[in-house]
């Protein structure tokens, strides 16, 4: 596993963004684990997520791109601070643009969208938090798909729950990909995160024990994807 991967592992922990215990997510199922992205605050927690982002889509997608579009509300600040991250780590200066709940009707950025406007030919890649339904794709790729005549690269997400979707059989990640034509990506599944806190230390105390992975396990008998 790369290392920027097992240093996200342990930021998302630390940062009190994935958490374990018992849950009861918006489907109604009981999740022993959980993540909040909105729980990344503060200025120096934004620019390491923003630098974990440019690198799995550096290593996704390569930089054969001109725009970060990032779903409202969530999606926004993550556009922001990955375009700043891509600057700063690869030299390449890419825009950020995000759509909006409600129309603006006024001024000299009014529209449907925040940021850079769409252009024919922009490549662009999307940008989410956590994708476990695919409910925000299908609102957000026709907009930006009728702004412009563009090529949406791919989709980045911060964690793949690599739990069944919609269908009942594929991860929503690979729904989104199979509906949509595009590809799609995560910085890690959760996968790589059990395998690696399994019997680990972090924040001084082992975060996934026997009886953590035994729930996890289960969990994933029930709501695991092919």
């Amino acid at each position: 596993m790369e290392a920027y991967k097992q240093e996200f592992i342990e930021f998302m922990v630390e940062s009190d963004v994935l958490k374990f215990g018992e849950f009861t997510l918006k489907s109604g199922r009981k999740s022993p684990f959980f993540m909040n992205a909105g729980a990344y605050v503060t200025g120096s927690q934004l620019k390491r997520l923003g630098e974990y982002y440019a690198k799995a889509i550096h290593d996704k997608y390569g930089m054969d791109f001109d725009v970060l579009f990032g779903p409202a509300y969530k999606g926004i600040p993550l556009a922001v601070v990955t375009a700043m991250a891509f600057s700063e780590l690869y030299g390449k200066e890419v825009r950020y643009c995000s759509d909006r709940k409600e129309e603006k009707d006024h001024g000299a950025d009014k529209g449907s969208f925040l940021g850079s406007k769409l252009k024919d030919g922009d490549r662009v890649i999307m940008i989410e938090d956590v994708t476990t339904s695919g409910k925000s794709m299908e609102e957000t790729v026709p907009k930006v798909r009728n702004a412009a005549d563009v090529e949406i690269k791919g989709l980045m997400v911060s964690l793949n729950r690599m739990e069944v979707g919609k269908g009942g059989k594929k991860c929503a990640l690979d729904e989104v990909k199979d509906l949509y034509g595009f590809e799609t990506g995560a910085i890690v599944s959760m996968a790589e995160v059990v395998e690696y806190l399994y019997n680990r230390e972090c924040n001084g105390k082992v975060v996934i024990d026997d009886t953590l992975k035994a729930a996890i396990d289960a969990y994933y008998e029930q709501y695991g994807a092919e």
